[in-house]
């Protein structure tokens, strides 16, 4: 045997001996027991959905629906955050386009599980559900009603509409209020929890994750992405700067310092919730990373100073195909 084939028999020995990047080397149970440390499964209900009459998550739908909120009839809060057709709660848009074609400077966020995130939008600016809906019907360049007036003289003129707030809102002597139809909504996007196969795995399935998603958990876990990305959402109870270890190349938008007006929060973002993360690309606020491997690769490095391999990145996007609600896999 010459010393070329004898060289390729031993990579091929190796190569035979070494693990499967594909595999885990740590058992089922003993990755549960891991991520259980940092990630739950989602709840049975969001805080709040106790109050949530049928009639008022009805009246929510029709309205999260309702085209007549922007000022001409041209979209509605599903037309940025899709919810029918096994959508993902936003639009597949690096930004979104308004009743007037203008496009805002942010990524359409994802409303599933919404509203179990410490707050609402990029740069938290709504406390909850309800302040959230009351902002992109009187914004200029998205729904741009003109004022809360408008929008309930609107809804006024349909009787339809006025039955179904009275039915939602009764013993009120003016249930037809921008108030309610805020509550409304936002008891409709209170019903929009997902369920997945990794948290039938959390819950003691083993057989929930395939061999490469387990791989996938492991390097997730390993690398520390559940620095920012734990809890029930796996993300959405902090704010981190993005680019903490390299800088991020737009440093147009300061984050959350336009809101709170102090130099510490420049940059920063809530952090993204990763559930459903496969279908509401593209990603980052500003939408500039068209695939989740992109993103992966991209967040290891601006928030860790980390380089994953390509094999690493195709783990870890695998499992996060695991965060994608059941009734929503297509």
């Amino acid at each position: 045997m010459n010393s070329m084939k004898r060289t390729i028999l031993v990579l091929v020995l190796l190569a035979w001996a070494l693990p499967s990047p594909r595999a885990s080397a740590a058992s089922p149970a003993d990755l549960r027991q891991k991520a259980g440390e940092f990630i739950t499964p989602l709840p049975e209900r969001m805080k709040g959905a106790e109050a949530d009459s049928k009639d008022k998550i009805a009246l929510g739908k029709k309205l999260y629906f309702e085209k007549q909120l922007s000022v001409n009839g041209t979209i509605s809060c599903n037309s940025c955050h899709v919810v029918d057709g096994k959508g993902g709660g936003a639009d597949g848009q690096p930004t979104s386009p308004g009743a007037h074609g203008k496009r805002g400077d942010r990524n359409s966020p994802t409303v599933l599980n919404a509203g179990l995130g410490l707050a609402q939008f990029w740069d938290g600016r709504a406390e909850d559900l309800k302040a959230q809906a009351k902002g992109p019907v009187l914004n200029p360049i998205e729904m741009a009603m003109p004022s809360e007036g408008a929008v309930v003289e609107r809804l006024s003129k349909q009787p339809a509409y006025v039955k179904a707030f009275t039915k939602a809102f009764p013993g009120s002597a003016n249930s037809l209020t921008y108030d309610n139809l805020a509550e409304a909504i936002a008891s409709f996007e209170r019903t929009l929890i997902t369920r997945d196969r990794f948290d039938d795995f959390l819950k003691g399935d083993d057989r929930a994750l395939t061999p490469k998603q387990l791989k996938g958990l492991e390097l997730f876990l390993g690398t520390g992405c559940t620095t920012c990305h734990q809890g029930p959402l796996l993300g959405g109870t902090s704010y981190q700067k993005i680019g903490l270890v390299n800088a991020y190349e737009n440093t147009k938008d300061k984050g959350r310092e336009n809101v709170t007006k102090d130099e510490d929060d420049r940059f920063k973002f809530k952090v993204p919730t990763l559930r459903n993360i496969a279908l509401t690309g593209p990603y980052f606020h500003d939408g500039t990373q068209k695939t989740l491997h992109e993103a992966v690769g991209q967040m290891a490095w601006l928030q860790l100073g980390k380089k994953l391999t390509d094999h690493e990145i195709d783990a870890i996007t695998d499992f996060l195909n695991s965060l994608t609600d059941k009734a929503r896999t297509k």
